[in-house]
Formats: C-alpha cells, structure tokens, sequence
C-alpha cells in the first residue's frame, strides 16, 4: 500500500516538508499508539549481534540524519530496528545549507542531500536523551558528532568534544562524522593533518569523561566516504589503528554521480540509495580484508533488501544502517528484512 498508494502522493510534497511531517506522526504514535508501530513491524525474530561491549537486537539499524533531536528514537524502534544513530548533532543551533536541500531520485531509487547539518544544537537534544536514558529499552542509541560550519579545521575537535561531553552519559556509543560532503572542507579532516590530532584529542576525552561520570568509555566510532582513494583509506585505518577507535562507518553519501538517470542527478550534495550499494560493499571488503577483521564495521549505503543486508555482512561488517530505503519503501520495511534475513539463515 506505501510503495503503490501513499508514496506516490508523498512524492508529489516537498521531501524535507514530509520528513518533518512523519517525524510528527511518528512522536504521537510512539507517545499513545506504540502497539500501532509494533503491529507495522510485524513479529521481529531473535537475531542478537554483540559488539562493542553492547547487545544489539538485531543487525539492522537506521542511520544519522532522520532523527537529528532524538524526537522518535523509541517509535523507530518499534519499527524492528535494533539500533538508531541521532543527530549529527553540533554545540550550537546551526540552520543548515539553504532549502531545497533534498531531492528524490525516483529513477535511482536514491536521494541527493546537502541539508549541512541543520539541528538545534546538542543542548535541545539533551532533554530527550536523558529521558530515553531513564527508560526501560533493548535498543542501541548512538550520537553522531558533528562541527558547526564556521569553526575551522584547526578548532575542530574542541567542537566534537563539546558534544561528546553533553552526551556522553547517555549514549550507548559515539560517531564523529568527519565524511559529510555537506559541510565545507570536513571530509579533510580525514585526512592525517587534521585526524591524528582530532582522534587522539576524542580519546583522552573519552578517558577523561569515563572517570569523571564513573563510567566504562564509550564506544568511538569513524564515519568515513566512499570517494577515498586506496591511499587515503590506507592513512585512515592506519591512525584509526594507533588512536585505538573501537569502530568504522562506511559508508557516507558519495559525490559520484555515476550511471545516474534522473534528472535530479545535477544537483549539488551528497547521494545515497541504490547507486551506493556496492561502491560501499566494495568499501566493507577492502576494510575487512585490511585489518584482518578485526575492526568492527557498520555497514551503509544502499540496503533495501535482506539479500543486501547480507552481502554487506559477507563483506565483513558486522551491523548495518538504511536510510533512503525507508523513504521509499516505507514503515514496514524493518520488520520485512528482519524476517527475510532470518528466513534465509535458516
């Protein structure tokens, strides 16, 4: 009924207009109609995945961007998912890039964005996030750090650790976005200048905020692109290897507009969906086969079936994320890839 009856009408809106509407309807249902979201999710097999020090539910999760203030995290997973990551979140306010900044690719199956990080700042998610914190739940809630767009590169990680510090009691584990091609000049700080420095700033951090809130460290994850070239990749698993992060997320959207159709192709931003899939599984293996596996991934960027789901995990990650496939596919699809993922492991 989505994909054939109520996309299609959806699709005539403007995308961030009905994002913003379903991020709406779904904070009512998840405050007094939670049994409507788990009838939408269908029954959710067992499919636990331990990683981090932390039980996941299941392998599949929904990845930053659709839940930026933590207003939904409880009613998406509902929806089967075993995990979600919220924000990207920075110290203050910050609009974002000018509107329209979203566009479908209805003949890609994918999305181009260039939203650049528009939230209202980590201290209006705060509240949230101490509330979801003192309730009882079986998923996973990541933050994903981000910068305000006007900091330099040099003042970078003074703004990721002002965010880690916020959040740091709540979150299960933490992401520094540093792959956005959103945000003018952060995909340098993937780069050795700017990462060594701003990962080994995050990890005393870590420490430092352990001990003082009496807690074990939070789990440190790096969100990188999928336009690094075997050079770039080489120097970011290497520094990620000294600094000792826990985790990767590959992949980000892509600049790369190759084998596109649709004529939204010509905008400017980051693509995600469909032309993601395997530029990211290609990502996935070469990461696995670099560091022998011992580098936990999360896999992203073009999942919208369990057959997906699964040659990522093939790949060597061991979670995985969607996004666009929910625009287009819709509530259920959580509950119907959990399904076929376990119906095809049996």
């Amino acid at each position: 009924m989505y994909k054939h009856w109520i996309f299609p009408l959806l699709a005539r809106l403007d995308p961030e207009m009905v994002h913003d509407r379903t991020l709406q309807a779904l904070a009512l249902a998840q405050r007094i109609l939670p049994g409507l979201l788990h009838r939408l999710a269908g029954p959710l097999p067992e499919q636990p995945v331990s990683l981090f020090g932390l039980r996941f539910p299941n392998p599949l999760g929904l990845a930053a961007g659709f839940d930026k203030e933590v207003r939904v995290a409880a009613g998406l997973a509902a929806l089967g998912f075993g995990h979600i990551e919220v924000g990207t979140l920075t110290p203050r306010p910050q609009s974002g890039n000018p509107r329209p900044r979203i566009f479908r690719l209805r003949a890609d199956a994918a999305l181009i964005n260039r939203m650049g990080f528009p939230n209202k700042g980590v201290g209006a998610a705060l509240p949230h996030l101490r509330r979801l914190a003192q309730q009882p739940h079986d998923f996973v809630v990541g933050v994903s750090l981000g910068k305000q767009k006007e900091t330099p590169l040099d003042g970078a990680a003074a703004d990721y650790i002002t965010v880690m510090e916020q959040v740091f009691p709540y979150a299960d584990y933490l992401a520094v976005n540093i792959s956005s091609p959103n945000t003018p000049g952060l995909r340098e700080l993937q780069g050795g200048r700017y990462l060594t420095h701003l990962l080994r700033s995050l990890g005393e951090a870590n420490d430092r905020l352990a001990t003082e809130h009496s807690r074990s460290r939070r789990p440190l994850l790096v969100k990188i692109a999928p336009d690094l070239t075997a050079a770039e990749l080489d120097e970011i698993l290497e520094i990620i290897s000294e600094q000792q992060v826990d985790g990767i997320i590959a992949t980000n959207t892509t600049l790369s507009r190759e084998g596109l159709q649709d004529t939204a192709r010509r905008e400017t931003g980051g693509l995600s969906g469909a032309p993601l899939r395997d530029p990211s599984t290609a990502l996935i293996r070469r990461i696995a086969a670099q560091t022998d596996g011992r580098l936990p991934i999360i896999g992203v960027g073009g999942i919208r079936s369990a057959a997906d789901i699964r040659q990522k995990l093939d790949a060597g990650a061991s979670l995985v994320q969607l996004y666009t496939a929910l625009v287009y596919e819709g509530p259920r699809l959580p509950g119907r890839l959990l399904r076929s993922l376990a119906a095809g492991a049996a």
